[in-house]
């Protein structure tokens, strides 16, 4: 099966020649690249977060294969859902699915169900995409897109995404999450800071209860909560917070703005 794109031309360009250029505007190397375990990138229009994702994505020694963890912001689908196999097409081409890869992880995983509509409309797996695809053209991926906020189910994912990255040591998990939205631009960053917090202590529950206690309204704390119970599977502790923005940044409006990190995993 072919998932056609769903939001080519309205959060990143449709044409593949500004669109290649765009990415590698965003996507500048600042220094020299190497190997993480797993980033947190947004997934705002390329407009207001594609600077944060590119800032990441040029210091990654990015390879063949990943799994990327989205949110599933539509309630539509299983909460826990992933794709198996066809590909993902975009202006740039088609992305296949690794195969071997998301059967290895279905098998440690049961809560997680095949399920192509939680996918079909969704965009914070989407926009990845096209920067993978200009950086680092040839690999293949497993979308995985989380639902649910419940801290057992979102750890249950964690520890089968351990056991599957343990394995497959080549493999790159990237986790896509935007951070508060909607209120003032001096109150997001309050707020962000707290849960960026808990990202750099690579605390899942504490990542959890900040958001919970705090009213952080980050839309990716299910994949981000898996991530982190996946890195303490892996005794990857260390975390590097590689920019923070807010769409305030971009817009001038600080009135009501969305908050973006960008941090790296080994």
């Amino acid at each position: 099966m072919l998932r056609p794109p769903a939001v080519a031309g309205r959060f990143y360009p449709n044409d593949p020649e500004e669109l290649t250029a765009v990415v590698r505007e965003y996507a500048k190397p600042s220094q020299a690249v190497r190997p993480v375990k797993a980033c947190l990138v947004p997934h705002a229009g390329y407009r207001y977060s594609g600077h944060v994702a590119g800032a990441v994505f040029s210091r990654i020694a990015l390879p063949t294969r990943l799994i990327i963890l989205g949110v599933r912001h539509f309630p539509r689908g299983n909460a826990i859902a992933t794709v198996s196999s066809g590909a993902w097409a975009t202006p740039l081409g088609n992305v296949p699915i690794d195969e071997t890869l998301a059967s290895a992880l279905q098998k440690e995983c049961p809560l997680l169900c095949e399920d192509p509509v939680a996918h079909s409309t969704e965009h914070s797996l989407e926009v990845q995409l096209p920067f993978l695809q200009v950086l680092s053209p040839r690999f293949a991926f497993v979308p995985v897109a989380l639902g649910t906020v419940r801290f057992d189910d979102l750890a249950t994912v964690g520890e089968a995404l351990a056991r599957v990255l343990a394995a497959n040591r080549e493999v790159l998990l990237l986790t896509t999450s935007d951070l508060n939205h909607y209120e003032n631009d001096a109150t997001t960053r309050l707020k962000d800071k707290k849960a960026i917090d808990q990202l750099l202590a690579v605390n899942p529950r504490g990542l959890y209860d900040v958001c919970g206690n705090e009213n952080i309204s980050m839309c990716g704390l299910g994949p981000a909560v898996a991530m982190l119970t996946a890195l303490r599977g892996l005794d990857a502790n260390q975390a590097t917070l590689v920019r923070y923005a807010t769409s305030a940044d971009v817009s001038g409006d600080t009135a009501s703005v969305v908050g973006y990190a960008g941090l790296i995993f080994s």
